[in-house]
């Protein structure tokens, strides 16, 4: 009778699994699904922050008004005209080439030089006018500074050379000759430097000449 309770257990189906769900996902795409979200919202995030840097970056060129950008093209051409006595050199050397390169400016050169003591009322116009004016923008400010800065040191070779006294020929005549075109061509890289970011309103900022403007404000 014993038999009957274990034959009963053995003649009953076994039990059955909770069906599974019919659809199945590949491990791969439960990844790639897992994983899209993010990677779509870092791709936002950055076209949005480029979007951002762009309009800052065009924001910060044109945020400049033109009349900053006149006064600071027009404080650079007082260095310029008084460096173009350290072309003396070069002037001697290529005369036709450097003469077509300054022809457009001769107008302007001419009315500068024919004024009297033109160089000691530029300093002053631009330093008292500009650099000390508080109305003034800071962007104009700096330029102005710049120039003049620019200018002074323009002014030590002179002295050097008066104290000195190198005469024209050997080597004093020699050094004399290359310090001045050197001097020279660097006063020109500066000036085109400084007038085309001038009137793209952006900051020019000269090799030491900068930083002995900015610790001015």
């Amino acid at each position: 009778m014993a038999a009957i309770p274990l034959l009963r257990l053995s003649l009953s189906p076994p039990p059955q699994k909770p069906p599974r769900s019919t659809i199945s996902i590949h491990p791969l795409r439960s990844n790639i699904l897992s994983l899209s979200p993010p990677q779509s919202l870092s791709l936002r995030s950055n076209s949005t922050a480029q979007s951002r840097r762009r309009t800052i970056i065009s924001a910060s060129n044109n945020s400049t008004p033109v009349s900053d950008r006149l006064i600071s093209a027009a404080a650079y051409f007082f260095p310029f005209f008084n460096g173009l006595q350290y072309g003396r050199f070069l002037f001697a050397q290529y005369p036709r080439t450097l003469g077509l390169a300054l022809e457009p400016l001769l107008p302007l050169l001419s009315f500068y030089r024919s004024i009297p003591y033109a160089s000691y009322l530029a300093f002053l116009l631009l330093y008292i006018g500009v650099v000390r004016n508080t109305n003034a923008s800071r962007y104009a400010r700096f330029n102005a500074m710049q120039a003049v800065v620019l200018d002074v040191l323009l002014v030590l070779p002179m002295l050097v050379q008066r104290i000195f006294n190198p005469g024209p020929h050997g080597i004093g005549g020699k050094i004399l000759m290359i310090s001045h075109n050197v001097i020279f061509v660097f006063v020109v890289i500066c000036f085109v430097y400084s007038l085309v970011f001038s009137i793209l309103g952006r900051t020019p900022k000269l090799p030491l000449v900068g930083d002995a403007a900015g610790r001015q404000f």
